[in-house]
């Protein structure tokens, strides 16, 4: 009877230490495949910096919130840079290269010749996680020379497709000097032709120190703009670009914002 009493004993110690082992397993596992990237929110990266402001619009006493929009350019983007003009805001783009850039040039040197923010939004949309580094680069690379061939510069920031990133990602844009840039507002306006649902996803999510992400390309957003637009105003908010939400901090490359 004792012999059998250690045996159970001996087997109950066994399996206690193997579960501990496979939960620390999973937890390791964990660490390096969930937080593998360096993320931030505006308002710390704010806090960080030192330094003053470029024009009037100082999101340290301002309640701002950014506004951005992805997938273009495309034939809709003109409406919506008659919109942002006659309202006098700049918008971050982030911009796609094949069937966009490669079919728009000259949309995408409007957007860059009336003072909006241009981000990279790859070469063909893909997964980035799902790609090996020398894919993942080059989706990149391709998109940052075609907008700087465009416009004359390079972005330095980028939105991951689907908002996906890990470690591969990030080394590849701190290598190539871009910024990720996550977001706290989605309209889902890939799903609906409403632009007043549209207007009030996008009114439902917004917080100070916010980013929306729209999609010029989608029926129903160009024409929710000026709603939307409307109501944040009522509501006191000051609409900025990416990197003026972040000002006096700049970009920094690899790193992850996200509100």
């Amino acid at each position: 009877m004792l012999f059998k009493a250690r045996t159970r004993r001996s087997r109950i110690v066994i399996a206690v230490a193997t579960a501990a082992a496979t939960v620390l397993a999973v937890a390791v596992t964990l660490a390096l495949t969930v937080t593998t990237y360096d993320h931030t929110s505006p308002r710390a990266a704010r806090a960080e910096a030192s330094g003053s402001v470029a024009g009037s619009d100082d999101c340290r006493k301002a309640k701002c919130v950014a506004l951005s929009f992805d997938g273009g350019p495309s034939p809709t983007t003109p409406r919506l840079l008659d919109i942002l003009k006659q309202q006098g805001l700049h918008a971050t783009f982030f911009v796609q290269g094949r069937g966009h850039i490669s079919k728009y040039p000259d949309i995408l040197h409007r957007i860059a010749a009336e003072g909006h923010e241009i981000g990279n939004h790859t070469w063909t949309h893909p997964r980035l996680t799902d790609l090996d580094e020398d894919d993942v680069r080059q989706e990149l690379t391709r998109t940052q020379n075609a907008i700087e061939r465009i416009t004359g510069t390079k972005p330095v920031l980028m939105r991951p497709p689907e908002g996906r990133t890990n470690r591969k990602v990030a080394k590849v844009c701190r290598n190539l000097g871009l910024a990720q840039v996550l977001w706290s507002v989605t309209a889902k306006d890939y799903e609906t032709t409403d632009s007043a649902l549209i207007t009030k996803r996008v009114l439902d999510q917004t917080h100070r120190d916010g980013i929306i992400l729209l999609h010029d390309l989608h029926k129903g957003t160009v024409p929710a703009v000026p709603g939307i637009i409307k109501a944040l105003k009522q509501r006191g908010y000051t609409i900025v670009t990416v990197s003026q939400l972040l000002a006096p901090a700049k970009p920094q490359p690899g790193m992850v914002y996200r509100p």
